[in-house]
């Protein structure tokens, strides 16, 4: 039922951000009465920061543990946040950074969610073996790129993406050193 309500939450961010998440609309969405709902989920927030807790959780899963080899944990990093391809136009797919993004515009409650988890991934960057400041780089561009695409900030599409992507890529590949 808690999966069914946060898939029911995510779909709300995506079409209407966070003002699209009202506990009836919550409710109607995911089929279920506004009880049942209150019942996992006692407030908006706690719904947008499970929501939160859920991406985070997931992003988890894609990343190597602290034995993996050096540039390990950055180049997931990298291949989990920004695909190979350039997105297509109109591509409204739930994707999973710009839910969490829209999430935080919740409130200093739910940014402080991102904002843990954040340190904790920033540490492990800086452990991965790549010279100084390589793996911080790596995530400024990740953010970068998707903070440019929620926002239509002249996010990079086609060949653009590409170049991007790979310039980025070659950081990790060379320990470091431009390419």
């Amino acid at each position: 039922m808690r999966d069914r309500l946060l898939d029911a939450v995510e779909r709300l961010l995506v079409k209407g951000g966070v003002d699209a998440v009202r506990l009836d609309a919550v409710a109607s969405e995911a089929g279920v009465s506004k009880g049942g709902l209150l019942h996992h989920f006692p407030s908006k927030r706690a719904l947008v920061e499970g929501v939160v807790q859920r991406l985070v959780d997931r992003f988890e899963t894609v990343l190597p543990g602290p034995d993996a080899p050096p540039g390990a944990y950055t180049r997931a990093w990298l291949d989990a946040s920004i695909p190979s391809a350039s997105p297509k136009d109109g591509d409204d797919s739930p994707d999973q950074v710009p839910i969490a993004l829209l999430a935080a515009a919740g409130g200093p409650e739910v940014l402080d969610v991102l904002q843990r988890h954040y340190r904790v991934w920033q540490e492990r960057l800086d452990a991965d073996g790549l010279p100084p400041g390589v793996a911080t780089l790596v995530r400024m561009a990740v953010d970068g790129w998707w903070t440019a695409r929620l926002l239509g900030l002249a996010p990079p599409r086609d060949e653009a993406h590409v170049q991007l992507r790979r310039l980025v890529s070659g950081l990790i590949d060379q320990d470091g050193e431009p390419s």
